[in-house]
């Protein structure tokens, strides 16, 4: 017995069809009509019941939807992540509905009402591959039938209480997410059986509205368009801006390539480059990871987790170490825009959700982590936690973190003084930034110079002295005044007659207090062991005597300092 065919039935499924494909909206003008009178390609040979393919008209069967498929019912790899504070079981309710045609495992046209299989045109069975082709593999796809309350909002943070669900996006009866939540199946007039348009990010800020700098950033308010340079990096192309394509720009709800918060790609740059390459943003960032000298960024996949501890435990850099897309913006301030939202770690070692210097957030790799290589100078004082050696309980330091100790610096260049601070971007930077004079990107992301220096610093010993040598110096302290011998009477001496470079003196960041002391490592002193040597009396030692005077026990190119006073 043919329980589908009921002449009313069909008479009716066939205006009410007509009506909505002439009103552009309804089943009938969607890929959803699998009938003969279908708009898509996959379509029946002859059948005409537009409904018949997901309800059956008359059934004894349970359900408010009479559905007429089978359901394939667990079996299902459910999306997980470890930012996640509910996970999804096997799926249910209106969401294995849904399955029983996208995930490929029935056939189109089994239905329960026909003893036999409706026949597709060219001889389709299941659902092709494709898009639209999820299989039974969920876990790149938006977390469906679980249970969506207000305990569960309040512990997510970002998520609205579903109390707030009362348009088109909605809840299933039993207060689940489901795949109803966000697509009506009759109604294809957003697009992708949207329930609501997704420009601007609208269906998932419907939920997700309350992300923290959101509002403000530049993913959000961004007017940029793509320049037509393949790859496109947007699959919609009714969406022609950043600030269109919102959520768009970095996540797919559906086979995404990052499963773990559902993102574009699967390797973390690739989220970023599309847009930050130069065909979208008008800065070229790729050209910067090309370098010499950079953060590695492509070394690992994989690794990087939000959830992660502030203190980076497996040795890796992907962009969200530095840079928070939800909240990035280009506003000028303490923290520069770019870094706004980031987690770091403070001067005193402990864990910030939202770092509010630039240091704090260097800190969460080159400070108390672990697996750090080791440092390119061979020092008499090894320290390799930048955050030990920045500290302002240090015998010297550079002003990183607070201003320097030293208040007799003669050779300081305008702007700086002897109460300046500088950033970790004022030495490490790109060689071609903005911040230097050049075209390119600012920040440490490569440099022709390394480690990722914004202008030349040679470190060798016998470095024949001139202004591009000792370019990062210079920067900040003058030229002539060093040459001059105004702070040190015998710079001249070393750094031109003998050729040594400020290196084999100077440590850059700073000597740690649990290493260093006043007495033998003011003004950065901290030798280069592979060019300073102890003395004949087996010394090697800096003291410092008072303003611009001190005594050196060490040798060096063959001169025995033993001691030699200054």
């Amino acid at each position: 017995m043919n329980i589908g065919r009921y002449g009313f039935c069909t008479a009716v499924a066939v205006i009410f069809s007509a009506v909505l494909t002439e009103a552009g909206a309804g089943i009938g003008a969607t890929k959803h009509n699998l009938s003969v009178s279908g708009v898509g390609d996959i379509r029946a040979v002859s059948e005409q019941d537009v409904c018949i393919f997901c309800h059956i008209p008359h059934t004894d069967m349970p359900g408010a939807s009479r559905w007429n498929r089978d359901t394939r019912g667990g079996y299902y790899t459910p999306y997980t992540s470890s930012t996640a504070v509910s996970q999804p079981g096997q799926p249910n309710g209106t969401s294995v509905l849904c399955l029983s045609c996208h995930d490929g495992t029935i056939a189109l046209g089994d239905v329960i009402s026909e003893e036999t299989p409706i026949n597709l045109l060219g001889g389709v069975t299941s659902m092709p591959f494709g898009l639209s082709h999820l299989g039974t593999d969920l876990s790149d796809d938006h977390p469906i039938s679980l249970p969506y309350t207000s305990s569960l909002a309040f512990r997510r943070v970002d998520l609205v209480d579903p109390s707030t669900l009362t348009g088109a996006v909605r809840l299933d009866p039993s207060g689940q997410m489901q795949c109803t939540a966000c697509h009506d199946p009759h109604d294809d007039r957003n697009g992708k059986f949207l329930a609501v348009r997704n420009r601007n990010g609208a269906l998932c800020i419907t939920c997700h509205r309350s992300i923290p700098h959101w509002s403000q950033s530049e993913h959000n308010q961004s007017f940029a368009t793509w320049n037509g340079v393949q790859p496109d990096p947007w699959p919609d192309s009714s969406l022609t801006t950043v600030n269109e394509n919102a959520c768009g720009n970095c996540h797919r709800m559906h086979k995404a390539g990052g499963r773990e918060r559902l993102l574009n790609h699967a390797v973390e740059e690739e989220n970023c480059m599309p847009c930050h390459n130069g065909n979208v943003a008008k800065i070229d960032l790729a050209d910067s990871f090309r370098k010499l000298s950079t953060h590695p960024v492509g070394v690992t996949t994989g690794v990087h987790d939000p959830a992660e501890p502030g203190i980076v435990d497996s040795r890796h850099v992907e962009c969200e170490d530095c840079h928070n897309p939800h909240a990035a913006r280009a506003v000028p301030g303490n923290l520069p825009g770019s870094l706004i939202g980031v987690r770091g770690i403070s001067m005193s070692g402990t864990e910030l959700d939202h770092a509010s210097h630039e240091y704090e957030i260097c800190f969460r790799c080159h400070a108390d982590s672990t697996n750090k290589p080791a440092a390119r100078t061979p020092r008499q004082i090894e320290q390799l936690n930048v955050r030990l050696e920045f500290s302002p309980s240090n015998p010297s330091y550079h002003p990183v973190a607070a201003i320097g100790k030293n208040q007799n610096v003669p050779s300081l260049l305008n702007p700086y003084t002897v109460n300046s601070t500088i950033g970790c971007s004022d030495c490490h930077d790109n060689d071609n930034s903005r911040a230097s004079g050049g075209s390119g990107p600012n920040g440490p992301h490569g440099s022709n110079y390394a480690p990722i220096l914004q202008i030349r610093y040679d470190t060798l010993d016998n470095t024949p002295e001139s202004p591009a040598a000792y370019a990062l110096c210079y920067k900040c302290h003058d030229r002539n005044s060093i040459l001059n011998d105004e702070s040190f009477k015998s710079h001249r001496l070393h750094i031109v007659d003998q050729r040594t470079s400020c290196n084999a003196c100077h440590d850059p960041h700073g000597v740690s207090a649990i290493q260093g002391n006043t007495l033998n490592n003011t003004s950065l002193i901290n030798f280069d062991i592979s060019i300073v040597q102890p003395n004949s009396l087996g010394k090697l030692r800096f003291e410092s005597t008072g303003r611009f005077s001190g005594t050196c026990y060490l040798m060096c190119h063959g001169s025995d300092h033993a001691p030699k006073s200054y």
